[in-house]
């Protein structure tokens, strides 16, 4: 699957740096985060597209008042995403922004004018919220559009997730790609639940990856390890600019460790092998061979006196030494020689040397 020119069927982990709310409200700081995004090693930039009213009612009942220990605790929801939404006149430019730095860049939409409005910019994927994963008109409005559709399944039950793969297939778009996501925020370690990242790519067949709320670095590296091929992570180009997610975002230094981070952990990984490569061959001169001992007289007798199984690993295979032992010399062997067929008289394993 491509998401525009990017290969997720290689080996290479697409990094997508979540801008959210991290904009401080001000366009240029929007545009430097995303050039710098670009030099922590993204390969993505994504955005939020939505209103407070598009998400919500402008009541301040208590059902409409944020409480549970969140981050958030007695803001009213439409304050709340009053106070973080991205403006939808910044998106052309964002978009552009992000073109000249050679960053792919997508948005979630949480509504179906938010996704008429992104189809005006020509995105390469969307992606869907975890709380908006129920919304399954939204999300069959989405795969429509048959492009790559993320969707991150934190709040989603087994039978939702099965609903909504579903769906997508229907309206016939197969390019899904599920994240495995705790939907706390910060999200808690031992809420991360990471071996249900390669769970989601064999239930579903399908791409899988992580969206991570959890602090620091550790999470993402992991995923990969696991087979996570997407990783998304809010990004923030100074957590002094404040605002709704800028606690558990990642600044320029610390995302710039994880991007490194997860091309180190890429290139770990490799590939299955069984020391092939040029370097395992090479170091195969420090594993055991066998080598002349003692000094041999053509005719002797091979023994463990004369011969034994040493580094380096030049001489024959330490297997042969119970077939050689009792066998003759056809030549006279200096101590110090390296075991060779052509050293042993007759035949070993019935085969002709």
């Amino acid at each position: 699957m491509n998401i525009s020119n990017f290969n997720l069927d290689g080996t290479h982990t697409l990094i997508i740096a979540e801008l959210s709310a991290n904009h401080g409200n001000d366009i240029e700081i929007a545009k430097k985060t995303i050039r710098a995004a670009k030099k922590a090693g993204a390969d993505a930039i994504k955005l939020q597209t939505y209103t407070a009213d598009t998400l919500t009612l402008n009541c301040d009942k208590e059902d409409f008042i944020v409480k549970g220990g969140t981050l958030w605790d007695n803001k009213t929801l439409y304050a709340l995403y009053q106070e973080a939404y991205t403006p939808w006149e910044w998106h052309q430019e964002l978009f552009e922004t992000a073109q000249e730095e050679g960053l792919l860049c997508f948005s979630t939409p949480f509504d179906k004018s938010a996704v008429d409005f992104l189809e005006t910019l020509n995105p390469p994927a969307y992606k869907v919220a975890s709380f908006e994963v129920t919304d399954y008109e939204l999300v069959r409005y989405i795969a429509s559009k048959h492009k790559p559709i993320i969707i991150s399944t934190g709040i989603a039950t087994l039978q939702e997730i099965e609903d909504v793969v579903a769906l997508c297939q229907k309206e016939g778009n197969n390019d899904i790609i599920l994240l495995q996501c705790t939907s706390s925020y910060p999200a808690p370690l031992e809420g991360a639940n990471l071996l249900t990242i390669p769970d989601l790519a064999k239930r579903f067949g399908v791409i899988a990856g992580f969206s991570d709320h959890t602090l620091g670095i550790t999470a993402p590296i992991t995923a990969v390890a696991l087979g996570a091929k997407v990783i998304e992570k809010h990004f923030i180009l100074d957590k002094a600019i404040g605002g709704a997610d800028a606690s558990f975002s990642l600044d320029l230094e610390a995302f710039t460790q994880m991007a490194q981070a997860v091309r180190d952990t890429e290139k770990l990984l490799g590939k299955p092998t069984y020391h092939t490569d040029e370097k395992s061959i090479k170091g195969r001169q420090f594993s055991r061979s066998l080598y002349v001992a003692k000094d041999i007289a053509k005719g002797e007798v091979l023994s463990e006196e004369n011969i034994r199984s040493v580094r380096p690993g030049y001489g024959l295979h330490p297997k042969y030494l119970n077939e050689i032992l009792g066998k003759y010399s056809t030549i006279d062997l200096e101590f110090g020689t390296a075991l060779a067929f052509k050293h042993i008289e007759g035949d070993l394993d019935g085969t002709n040397r």
